[in-house]
């Protein structure tokens, strides 16, 4: 997924806020849901961010085109960790290891078949 970096996302100097890297890789990870005619979160399960390890490693500015690569690195019973990085050029600029966990009346659930083969296909095989 590519995201253009706009007047909004920036400082004073045109240096894109630190926050709204977190919201490129989340609209990444919403996409791969809408791609398919879904949304992140039913009736019946949803999806929370449980933990997540960031590395900044280079300011974007405005009017910079990102790319937003996501891989799936690990999946368990009830959650899994995507490893999203944000790249401009051929240079990674920003990383995150996001644990997400999945949910039901606010409570740990087991994600079921069908949502850890989405969950495969969308962002490779864990």
């Amino acid at each position: 997924m590519t995201i253009r970096v706009y007047y909004e996302d920036t400082d004073s100097l045109g240096i894109v806020y630190h926050a709204n890297y977190l919201k490129y890789i989340e609209r990444a990870r919403s996409e791969a849901f809408f791609a398919i005619g879904r949304k992140p979160e039913n009736a019946d399960r949803y999806y929370v961010v449980r933990s997540m390890n960031i590395r900044f490693i280079k300011s974007a500015k405005l009017g910079d085109i990102l790319e937003v690569r996501s891989r799936l690195k690990a999946l368990r019973a009830a959650s899994f960790w995507l490893e999203q990085e944000l790249w401009l050029d051929n240079t990674i600029i920003f990383s995150a290891e996001v644990e997400i966990a999945s949910m039901r009346d606010s409570k740990p659930a087991k994600i079921t078949d069908s949502a850890k083969s989405f969950l495969r296909d969308a962002f490779g095989d864990a």
